[in-house]
């Protein structure tokens, strides 16, 4: 009892620390806006679903395979029937009397049991539909590869332009909260000047009233920091409550140089565009798929020949069982099946002319979004530039107001006008970084290139 009575405190402190501390620290992984567009082509649903499609279309071509194999099947039956004589056709004569053996209007024969055992093996020697029909079959399997790769793609350009999306998002609550400090900062002057009997209170209700403005918008900055966060974990294929933080601030992001603007370099750049991307190369697989396709059922007009082999026993019980067996050779040739055939091509060759017309289109859309692209690249430049002064004399500005303010020549009106200058010079410049960012991201997107991103 003593000694329960001197552990008891011992045991309650050692509960109250397993219950209030965490078992192991949960670490948050960092992600650089290459790492989300990796993340995101190898476990993004789309994909998922589309590696599904792979799986069918490998399925496919087994069993078109399977039609050129040999067929082996056995079995065992054993039955009893019974026979109206009269539906053989003909009559056995006894050769003493010349009388029928049987009845000429039938007579009920058995029941007769049989007993038989045989196994049947049939193969198709020659049939050149069949084949080109597995040919095909390969084709689209090959086809539905390439589209894993063009989902990726696709599942990688949109977790980038969501990570561009949420380093804004993250650099305008950084923004907000420098605000707030500068705000904070003002209050506190005005508060010290009216102590001081320097000041006035119209000047601390102003500083205060931009301070309650700012913590406004740090609210909105936050909520919009976080549901850009949920978002890149929804595209990236990671659980919601899974902690991640971004390695890349949006103004440290890689910087291109200065995007190609000749005609040469842009040509190349658009022949590097439609070569490389991931869903280009799709469709073509698609086209010559359907073409194969075409051209299987155009060789199901040609002769199928295929041998046919069976071999068993029969009887009327186990004791005695007599070998039987059947072979043969078929040449068998499609001449009229009500024009199915003709319509199945017409068909056919109906989607390979949508596939062809969509992979024109495709092309032509590359071609814009490149051009684009740098356009918006070469455009961005220039506004990050232009903004980037803009923040400076703002910044500039806020800094004169203030010594103004402190010393005491003027009220702070001028400080919080300078103050919204700079609130709104620092938005400007997150969204300058933003749309240079999201303009490499576009033209990656454009050129296949979405997954080599650093």
């Amino acid at each position: 009892m003593t000694l329960s009575r001197f552990m008891r405190p011992a045991v309650v402190f050692a509960v109250v620390a397993l219950t209030s501390a965490p078992l192991h620290a949960v670490r948050a992984q960092r992600l650089s806006l290459g790492d989300a567009a990796r993340l995101a082509a190898k476990q993004n649903g789309a994909v998922d679903v589309a590696r599904a499609r792979v799986s069918q279309a490998s399925a496919r071509v087994t069993q078109r395979r399977g039609a050129l194999l040999p067929d082996l099947a056995a079995g065992v039956q054993q039955a009893e029937r019974t026979l109206n004589s009269a539906t053989f056709g003909f009559s056995f004569n006894n050769p003493a009397t010349g009388r029928p053996l049987l009845r000429p209007d039938g007579e009920l024969l058995g029941p007769i049991p049989t007993l038989d055992l045989r196994y049947r093996v049939q193969a198709p020697l020659l049939d050149l539909g069949k084949y080109q029909g597995w040919r095909a079959a390969q084709a689209i399997a090959g086809a539905a590869s390439l589209d894993v790769e063009a989902q990726a793609e696709a599942a990688a350009a949109q977790a980038a332009a969501t990570y561009v999306r949420a380093a804004r998002a993250d650099a305008q609550l950084a923004a907000r909260r420098a605000d707030s400090a500068l705000a904070a900062d003002l209050v506190r002057i005005a508060r010290d000047q009216l102590s001081a009997g320097v000041g006035i209170a119209l000047d601390v209700t102003r500083a205060e009233s931009q301070l309650a403005n700012v913590r406004a918008q740090i609210i909105g900055a936050r909520n919009e920091r976080d549901r850009t966060l949920l978002e890149l974990k929804r595209v990236t294929g990671m659980p919601p409550s899974a902690p991640i933080e971004l390695a890349d601030s949006l103004a440290a992001l890689p910087r291109e140089s200065t995007p190609p603007s000749e005609s040469a370099a842009l040509d190349a750049a658009l022949d590097a565009a439609l070569d490389a991307r991931p869903d280009v190369r799709a469709l073509r697989a698609q086209e010559s798929a359907q073409q194969l396709a075409a051209k299987a059922i155009r060789w199901e007009r040609t002769p199928q020949l295929s041998a046919l082999a069976e071999h068993g026993v029969i009887g009327r019980n186990y004791e005695r069982l007599l070998p039987t067996y059947t072979w043969g050779v078929q040449l068998s040739l499609g001449i009229f099946d009500g024009f199915r055939r003709e319509s199945r091509l017409e068909e056919q060759l109906a989607v390979a002319r949508e596939t062809d017309a969509r992979l024109k289109e495709l092309r032509a859309q590359g071609s814009l979004d490149v051009r684009t692209a740098l356009l918006d690249l070469a455009s961005a430049t220039e506004q990050v530039e232009a903004v980037r002064e803009r923040l400076r004399l703002a910044e500039q500005e806020v800094s004169q107001a203030q010594e103004r303010f402190r010393a005491g020549v003027a009220g702070n009106a001028d400080v919080i006008i300078a103050l919204l200058s700079l609130n709104q010079a620092r938005t400007l410049r997150n969204d300058a970084l933003a749309t240079y960012q999201g303009a490499r991201v576009a033209l990656a997107k454009a050129m296949g290139t979405v997954r080599r991103m650093p």
